[in-house]
């Protein structure tokens, strides 16, 4: 297991539980009965044993316990009804239900002598709606492959009927070879032990001098003179949000039409993450101002980025990092946006100079300390950054599971202590869908940053 996967793992308490989610909300086909198509669902989630990793392992341990090196090991007597589950909510139930329901499931931890996920059936939803929410460890997925999971599972037509199981090594291997991949082949040996050698020194070489590179960078912009580029813990205040976590979470989710925000970002020309951004910052302006905790220093926020290949279907997690400068001490939303842009090209300049390997390796320098400070209770006192916001891209197209129509795709993250409140969003079809995850003691009324995100891009909207 990765550096990176096993820091998830390192990091999780009782009240910092590492894992993520998707809420994905469906609408039954006409003329078909709820409870038997409920039924016919959950026997397909369980209908084999023959699942793609990470669905049939389990953290194995050495040595040195769950502290020492971890790895995955396959599960020889997996459980499938324990990890697949139906709830009901009383009808007519509403969004607020299915928030506080699945508030409910994301605040406890995964059980760590079994495979790391659930999956849970949730009907009652009015409107003939149905909801799945499937809950993940952190360290057995990233956000790409969390969507690859819901594209496997659905499809762009509405008379499929999803066989074999969504999670089995079948379905997986359809859904890439249905996009032109196959099975990933294994690199061929080398002619000698010595030829091995000799490139492993090359390639910790190649990646020993762009990692230099980037030190040069972060000192430079330490002195002042990082142009734009923004880094962990300089200038990052301490707000209400930047606290100790219990282990309550609260869930909110919202959509935005793709129109209205890509009107905003063909008009001033930047790009639709951009734009995204702006609109985080001036919702956490508002809610910050409204609690009077609105800091001198702008927040800074971690932005993850994929760094998977194209044709990359197995890797677990393939992100790395940069950091925003979200210019929440800026009135003006075009000045705000300014720096934004400012710091996301920094930032994505610095990591275009790599390859995808050593932008992984940078992603664990940059996340190493956060897990430590986090780890020594002290990120509640020396945020390295304010919060995490993600942008994950989705499915272009319409898709369908049995004939369900899929309407909206609200992903769930983590946070943990210094970071209490984390904001991904969704790119599906013609919206954006927003999840936002909050610790339920320490952040109150989350719900109003739906208000102030709307409030924010109608700001944008009138000043280009």
């Amino acid at each position: 297991m990765s550096l990176l996967e096993s820091g998830f793992l390192y990091l999780e308490t009782p009240e910092t539980p590492m894992h993520v989610a998707g809420l994905n909300l469906f609408r039954l086909p006409p003329r078909v009965h709820q409870r038997s198509f409920m039924s016919r669902l959950a026997e397909g989630y369980c209908s084999t044993t023959k699942l793609r990793k990470p669905f049939a392992h389990r953290v194995g341990h050495g040595l040195l316990g769950r502290f020492g090196p971890l790895y995955w090991e396959e599960d020889p007597d997996i459980d499938l009804d324990y990890h697949v589950r139906r709830s009901a909510l009383p009808k007519p139930g509403s969004y607020r239900e299915l928030f506080a329901l699945v508030s409910r499931l994301h605040s406890t931890l995964l059980d760590r002598n079994r495979p790391l996920w659930e999956v849970h059936l949730i009907e009652g939803l009015r409107d003939r709606q149905f909801a799945i929410y499937t809950k993940l460890h952190h360290a057995t997925i990233d956000g790409v492959a969390g969507i690859r999971i819901t594209e496997g599972g659905c499809s762009p037509d509405p008379d499929a009927i999803a066989e074999p199981s969504p999670l089995s090594i079948d379905a997986h291997e359809r859904f890439k070879a249905a996009r032109g991949y196959g099975r990933v082949a294994d690199l061929e040996p080398s002619e000698s032990d010595l030829q091995k050698i000799i490139e492993f020194c090359k390639a910790q070489f190649d990646i020993s001098l762009h990692t230099l590179h980037l030190i040069r960078n972060y000192a430079a912009t330490w002195l002042g003179l990082g142009d734009g580029l923004a880094v962990p813990w300089r200038h990052v205040p301490h707000t209400m949000i930047n606290t100790k976590v219990s282990g309550a979470r609260r869930f909110v989710a919202q959509s935005w039409s793709m129109g209205r925000i890509r009107a905003v970002s063909r008009a001033a020309d930047v790009t639709i993450n951009d734009v995204v951004l702006a609109m985080c910052a001036g919702a956490l302006r508002r809610y910050l101002e409204e609690h009077d905790e609105l800091p001198k220093h702008s927040l800074r926020a971690l932005v993850p980025v994929s760094v998977r290949r194209e044709n990359d279907f197995d890797s677990p997690v393939a992100i790395s990092y940069i950091v925003a400068d979200l210019g929440t001490r800026q009135e003006d939303p075009i000045d705000r946006l300014e720096t934004i842009i400012e710091s996301t090209r920094a930032g994505k300049a610095m990591l275009s100079e790599l390859s995808p390997r050593e932008a992984s390796l940078y992603a664990t320098l940059i996340q190493t300390p956060l897990f430590v400070a986090s780890m020594m209770g002290v990120a509640d006192w020396f945020p390295p950054v304010s919060t995490v916001i993600s942008n994950v891209p989705g499915p272009r197209q319409p898709l369908y599971l049995n004939g369900a129509a899929l309407q909206g795709v609200y992903p769930m993250s983590a946070v943990f202590h210094g970071f209490a409140l984390n904001i991904t969003f969704v790119s599906y079809h013609d919206n954006l869908d927003f999840g936002i995850v909050a610790c339920r003691q320490t952040v109150p009324h989350v719900q109003r940053l739906i208000e102030y995100l709307e409030q924010s891009l109608a700001e944008l909207e009138a000043a280009v």
